[in-house]
Order: C-alpha cells, then sequence, then structure tokens
C-alpha cells in the first residue's frame, strides 16, 4: 500500500567513526591514487603508487593480505606520504569497511574500520491479496524485510496454511544509508499484524542487559520454543491421523506426524534447541534424526537426503540450525519430510500442539520496555489509520 519516512537516527557510534575518517584524510602528507583496471597486479599497483618496497611487509599483515588479494577492478586504493616516505594506505574493500594500513617506524599497523552509516526509519504497510512476499514487496519491502517479519511473527501465524485476503501489516523498520545511498535494510524495529481477525504485535528491545529479542506489548516473547515448522516446503502432502491409507504399503497404519512436501536438499532445521540422541536410518523412515529438547519434548525428522556435516548423537543444536536436508531415503514417494513432535513419549500433532513459551522479559525491565514500545505503538496506529482511510477513498475512486 504505502510507505513513508519516519526519522534519521545515525548513531553516536556512525558519528565518531565519520568525524575520525573526516580527521584522517584531513591528515597532513600528500595523497595519491590508483584505481583498479583489468590485469593490474598488486606488484603493478604498488610500483605505480611508488610504494613497491612496501608490499611484502603490508601482505605479511594477515588482514590487509586477505583483503588487498581481494582487489576487483574499479576499486581505488589511496596512499599518504609525508616528505616523499610512506606513512598510509586506505583501500575500502567493501560498501561497509574502510582498511588502513599505518606505517610506524619500522612496523605497520593494519586496522579494519566500519564506514558510517546513517540509519533512517521507515513505515510500510499493505494488505495480504496474493501472499506475504508479493504484497510485501507491492508495499515496497525487500525480501529480507519479508523475511523477518514472517520470522517475528511465524510462531503465531503459519504463512503458508493461515493467511487469508484482508489480513493486514504495518511495520517500522530501519533503512541503511551512506553518502546519501540506500545500501540495504536493517531490523524492523515494531511490527503489526492482522491474520483473521486478531492482531498481533512486536516490538524490537534491547534489554539493560545486552539481549536483543522481539516482545508482545505485555512483555511476552514472541519465539516459541519450538518452530512450528522445522522445513520452508510447498505443501502439506500428508497430515497427523491414526487412520491413513499407506501409498507404499496399501494399508492402513497411524501417520504421527505430518510430511511437508520440498524440493530435495531443502534445509531441515532443529525446531528447538536440544540434543541429538538419534542419526542413521531406522526402517521406513529412512535418514533420520531425532533430538531431544529437555525431559518432556523430542522431535524426529526422517526420509532425510543427509545430514549436516560434523552432526552426530550427542551435538548440541540450537533452535533453527540447519541438521539435514530433505530426502526421499525409506519408504517414500517423494522427496518430502516427515516430522513428529512427541510429549513425554506421545506422538502430538505438530500443527494444532501448543508449543510452549520462551522465557518472558523480566519484571525489572518492563518499565522501561513500556516506555520504549508505547511511542513505537502509537505511530503505527496512527500510520495504519490514515493509510486504510487513504485505501478506502482509492476504492471508492
Amino acid at each position: 500500500m504505502t510507505k513513508a519516512s519516519l526519522q534519521t537516527t545515525p548513531s553516536m557510534p556512525e558519528r565518531a567513526v565519520a568525524e575520525a575518517d573526516d580527521t584522517r584524510l584531513r591528515k597532513g602528507g600528500q595523497w595519491s591514487e590508483h584505481r583498479v583496471r583489468p590485469g593490474d597486479s598488486l606488484s603493478a599497483i604498488f610500483s605505480q603508487l611508488e610504494i613497491h618496497s612496501h608490499l611484502r611487509p603490508i601482505l605479511a599483515q594477515k588482514e590487509a593480505a586477505e583483503s588487498l588479494r581481494a582487489l576487483y577492478p574499479g576499486q581505488l586504493i589511496r596512499v599518504r606520504k609525508e616528505a616523499g616516505q610512506f606513512r598510509e594506505l586506505v583501500y575500502e574493500p567493501d560498501d561497509r569497511h574502510v582498511l588502513r594500513v599505518v606505517r610506524e617506524g619500522d612496523s605497520y599497523r593494519v586496522q579494519k574500520d566500519v564506514k558510517p552509516v546513517e540509519i533512517r526509519r521507515r513505515l510500510a504497510s499493505g494488505i495480504i491479496r496474493d501472499s506475504l512476499f508479493v504484497d510485501g514487496r507491492r508495499a515496497g519491502l525487500s525480501d529480507s524485510v519479508i523475511m523477518e517479519l514472517a520470522g517475528i511473527f511465524g510462531w503465531d501465524i503459519d504463512f503458508a496454511l493461515d493467511l487469508r485476503k484482508g489480513d493486514s501489516f504495518t511495520i517500522i523498520y530501519e533503512e541503511l544509508y551512506r553518502n546519501g545511498e540506500k545500501i540495504g535494510d536493517g531490523k524492523i524495529i515494531a511490527a503489526e499484524f492482522t491474520n483473521q481477525g486478531r492482531d498481533y504485535q512486536a516490538i524490537r528491545y534491547t534489554r539493560p542487559d545486552g539481549i536483543t529479542d522481539y516482545y508482545s506489548p505485555d512483555g511476552r516473547s514472541m519465539r516459541k520454543a519450538f518452530l512450528r515448522t522445522p522445513v520452508n516446503f510447498t505443501r502439506i502432502s500428508s497430515r497427523f491421523t491414526l487412520h491413513r491409507k499407506h501409498p507404499i504399503l496399501n494399508r492402513i497404519r497411524a501417520h504421527k506426524g505430518v510430511d511437508y512436501a520440498a524440493p530435495r536438499g531443502t534445509p531441515v532445521k532443529a525446531a528447538g534447541d536440544g540434543k541429538v540422541i538419534f542419526k542413521g536410518r531406522k526402517g521406513g523412515y529412512g535418514r533420520v534424526i531425532i533430538i531431544k529438547h529437555g525431559a518432556r519434548y523430542s522431535t524426529l525428522y526422517a526420509h532425510l537426503n543427509g545430514y549436516r556435516r560434523g552432526l552426530r548423537v550427542g551435538s548440541r543444536v540450537k533452535q533453527g540450525q540447519v541438521i539435514g536436508y530433505v530426502g526421499m531415503s525409506g519408504l517414500a514417494t517423494g522427496p518430502h519430510l516427515h516430522y513428529e513432535f512427541r510429549v513425554n513419549g506421545v506422538h502430538r500433532n505438530p500443527l494444532t500442539v501448543k508449543l510452549p513459551a520462551a522465557q518472558p522479559l523480566p519484571a525489572r525491565y518492563m518499565a522501561d520496555f513500556k516506555a520504549h514500545a508505547q511511542p513505537l505503538l502509537s505511530q503505527i496506529k496512527l500510520y495504519r489509520r490514515t493509510t486504510i482511510a487513504e485505501a478506502a477513498r482509492q476504492d471508492q475512486g
């Protein structure tokens, strides 16, 4: 629907880097530069800049060597001399960093600075007509922001199954600029998603102890202890049921999990933090991984094509970490993940089981959190009301 500027917020560290950058450029001495051309070698470039005798000691510095050996045409190398003597080399290996090699007597000091970035906050909103990706792009959002939005609300909303036409979203997020040009997107600061008439809100908050997470307005973590779906799938090919005709065995048997159809090789993620207690073949399940999550919960992943390198029984895994890849090992008619969720050893439907929540915000942080959250939620409310009214006028026109 719409997208609007909210405010520009260069952070204190970024301003400090910018000021330091300006100070270095104003240093005394004579600056010369070389624009890298196709076919250039470091030896030729250093000769052109009349500092060839410094090539070997500079390349002896690991960080300098790694950056300079990755040169490509169009990049700029600048050199500062004082009284004809080499003092400093400045090189920008990418959009975000500046590499400096400073001569100090007979030694060389290498430092890699983060280039100053201007952070601008934006508001955007949209109404679901086709899909989250299509309508997110229609609202002017990048794929990375759309994926982050799905990740924030993914524990409460299954975006493959629960989304309906008329659902809507409004977000405040960061855009990153350097020298007036956008170089990418930052984090979502606050968001609201309306799904089937129910409103979900999330605010990004960094606690005084340094931990950053997304929380609901009452301080509940948006994360759950488990992912609802451990793989990006194209469709559910078979649901949890106690009476299913097996497609290969051709007889009725319980299907105590959910089958997610996906291309062979699609990454499979650990549904929650835990410990691998089984990795190997298990009859008709083919290649299997079983993860134990504390005393009550366990998850099973079957018909895998392969395992993540280095994964073994006893390995500790984190929620969202890749553990294997979709396949069709065992008794399978096509590539898919068979996923089971057990509570106290009893199979439960992964699509409907109530997932335990992650730890809420500690009470001692609530006052600070609410002072941070309230202005953001007010901005979202006002923007949403304005854009809905605008959309209504356009529909009438």
